[in-house]
This record gives structure tokens, sequence and C-alpha cells, in this order.
């Protein structure tokens, strides 16, 4: 379980989903048994100090009426889809409940910034602009190649790394119907190995919980 301050005060809280009942009950111990309330996210726990929990359902999982619903739900193994991309590094997955059954990971060399300027600076800059769009036309085909052909087995694409380079591939328009897939979930991820897509899906599969505390 991994935790980080969310904007606009609160934090993030990411819960596997083998944890999301004891995670619950640790909240009504805490706080109190709360009135839970569906929401267009997952479920709103609100406590009677005050306290409230935000319950995301994880990419893919459908709505649910109840905590014993979501929570089967989130159990629940999904085949989904992993891009993740920055720079000159894409990794590309499916997986199926926590197993990633399809992968494939590009690397190219995309050059650092430099520090020189006048008209050497402006070269770079131009060579590394070619670099980043030709390794982001590699990762578009890898996409195209392993995922597309997976589109109608897919519950939900989920990215993660750079923003940008993400939104660059999925412009594709060969990608179309993958890229309507798309959880509104970006995973933070460093520079895309095997060994970070495969951590991913675990990332992609929690229950994202949004906790604020009682005001004093």
């Amino acid at each position: 379980m991994t935790s980080r301050p969310a904007a606009g005060g609160g934090r993030w809280v990411e819960v596997d989903p083998n944890r999301v009942a004891r995670w619950v009950e640790g909240f009504v111990d805490r706080h109190g048994a709360p009135v839970i309330t569906t929401e267009p996210y997952g479920l709103l726990l609100a406590a009677p100090d005050g306290a409230t929990a935000e319950l995301h359902r994880p990419p893919g999982a459908p709505a649910a009426a109840d905590l014993p619903g979501f929570v089967a739900e989130a159990l629940a193994p999904r085949r989904i889809g992993l891009l993740l991309a920055r720079k000159g590094a894409v990794a590309v997955g499916v997986a199926e409940g926590t197993e990633l059954v399809v992968s494939k990971v590009d690397t190219r060399y995309v050059q650092g910034r430099t520090a020189a300027g006048g008209w050497s600076q402006q070269r770079f800059a131009r060579r590394r602009d070619n670099q980043t769009k030709a390794a982001l036309g590699d990762a578009a085909e890898l996409a195209v190649r392993l995922l597309v052909p997976e589109v109608a087995t897919l519950a939900a694409l989920v990215c993660g790394g750079d923003r940008r380079a993400v939104d660059t591939v999925l412009a594709d328009r060969r990608l179309a119907r993958l890229a309507a897939l798309r959880a509104e979930r970006l995973l933070d991820v460093p520079e895309p190995r095997h060994a970070v897509l495969v951590a991913a899906v675990e990332a992609a599969r929690a229950v994202r919980v949004l906790v604020r505390d009682p005001q004093p």
C-alpha cells in the first residue's frame, strides 16, 4: 500500500484489491461506521467524525451498489492493456488478472539536453526532437502490432510514464479504438523496462482511495 498527498487536500492511498475489505475495517475502527453512497468513480464513505474516503474503481471494473459488490469487482480478474512511454523507451503489455501474458519493451536512443548555446544548441535540439519523434513512432507501431489485435478482449487500457509521450502515441489514427479504452489513471513509472511493466500490473489493479481526515 502506498500513500501520497492529494492536490486540494487529503491523501491518495493505493490499496491492493485483496486488502480493501481490511482497509475499510481499519477506517471504521478509526472514524466510526460510515454512510456509504455510490458515486460515478465508485463509493464514498462518510464517517460520523467528518472523515471521508473515496474508493475509486480499478480501470475496467464495473460499478457496484455496495461495499461487498465493490470488493468483488475489484478482485475479479480483468484483461487490461498497458502502455508505458517515456522519451526513448516504451513498454507494451496485456495482463490477465495479475499475470502479464503479453509484453514487449523497446528503447531508442534520445539525446539528452545540452548546455551549449547558439547554432549548436539549436542543432542539438532539432536532432533531439527528431529522435523523440522516431522513438514515439516506433512505440505506436508496437502498440498497433501487440494491442490492436487484443482490443475486443480488453476491459481497459492503462497508461503510464510521460503524459505527452503517451498522448502522442495514442494520437495515431490506427490506435483510435485502443485510445477509446484509455483509463483516466496515469501510472507514475520510471523509464519503462520489463520489471517496470510487471510492477505496473499491480498498480493498474489497485483501488485508489482519496482520504480526507476530519477538520479540527
